[in-house]
């Protein structure tokens, strides 16, 4: 093969050595641990409760939305703390400081509370934005871990989240700051939560796609197969003759009924093993549904919830 036009050359892996990685130790990261630990501890011992109640109490008794805002990994627990409000059914959203400079401060009215998060409270984007949102009307809140800042200053009500020091070596890396951030916000959401009355019924109607809200949300009539879908026959008909019946809808049985149609009984593919194996010959064509059915079926009313359904289904002795 010729060599690759001059255009299309691969360019040549970087030369020099790789660099020297150190082996990481047990003990290494074990202290590390120990010592993200003791920062934790610091913060709950030296948190000011009367603070905290203060910031929950406001929250509690707003009559607006609850905006949060923040800067890089500041920001990001400002989101996240807000979805969690959402997901418990509190009007709360995530405004970005630069797109609410640019025509996203419009959401925001003189009912809403606006938290700030920042671990120096020196954040240039959000002090561009509190008189901007101080206009509107709005609640100012800062949620801060140096004393004195200037966005503490500038607002209505300031939390101090105490911080001993980042864990980064270089106490530079925002790793412990944004913990006890998420920690502080995610605790006072469940407190907000149970202030509320919070009904678990209510808390699955926001995660109707989750486990814990189909299990509270969907009754057996809401799931259930109906009408067409069903696979029907009479308690008289041949069983090789309802095989196509029996495989076709997808249920792995048929309901054996009467004219009114009532439920009879039951013939699963279990059922049809057993009666291969009993029946020989032409004996198995002359035999009819009714005489292998089940005529003691576990049964439950449409109302039920499905979760019950399920756990009726594969309960012992025969799940």
């Amino acid at each position: 093969m010729g060599s690759l036009p001059p255009s299309l050359d691969l360019p040549s892996p970087p030369l020099g050595k790789p660099p020297h990685l150190q082996l990481l130790s047990e003990t290494t990261l074990l202290n590390l641990f120990k010592s993200q630990q003791n920062h934790l501890n610091y913060f709950f011992q030296n948190l000011d409760f009367s603070q905290a109640l203060s910031f929950t109490q406001t929250l509690l008794n707003s009559r607006g939305t609850i905006f949060f805002s923040g800067v890089g990994k500041s920001g990001f627990v400002a989101s996240k703390i807000s979805q969690t409000l959402v997901s418990l059914d509190i009007r709360s959203s995530f405004l970005c400081p630069l797109d609410a400079l640019h025509g996203d401060i419009g959401a925001l009215s003189s009912a809403d509370v606006l938290v700030l998060f920042s671990k120096s409270g020196s954040t240039e984007e959000l002090l561009r934005l509190l008189p901007c949102a101080r206009a509107k009307g709005v609640y100012l809140i800062s949620v801060t871990s140096v004393s004195n800042n200037a966005l503490a200053n500038a607002c209505d009500m300031n939390v101090h989240l105490p911080l001993e020091r980042e864990l980064c070596p270089f106490d530079l890396a925002p790793v412990t700051s944004t913990a006890i951030q998420m920690l502080f916000g995610d605790t006072v959401a469940i407190a907000l939560m149970g202030a509320r009355s919070l009904t678990k019924e209510q808390y699955a109607a926001n995660h109707p796609a989750g486990r814990i809200g189909k299990s509270l949300i969907f009754k057996v009539k809401d799931v259930m197969k109906k009408k067409d879908e069903l696979p029907i026959c009479k308690e008289g008909d041949l069983i090789m003759e309802q095989l196509v019946e029996l495989s076709s809808k997808g249920c792995g049985c048929l309901l054996v009924i009467d004219d009114e149609y009532h439920l009879l009984g039951t013939f699963t593919d279990g059922d049809l093993r057993r009666t291969l194996i009993k029946a020989s010959g032409e004996a198995i064509f002359k035999l009819r549904v009714g005489d292998m059915c089940n005529r003691e079926p576990r049964t439950i009313g449409p109302d039920a919830m499905a979760v019950e359904a399920m756990q009726k289904m594969e309960s012992p002795p025969s799940p």
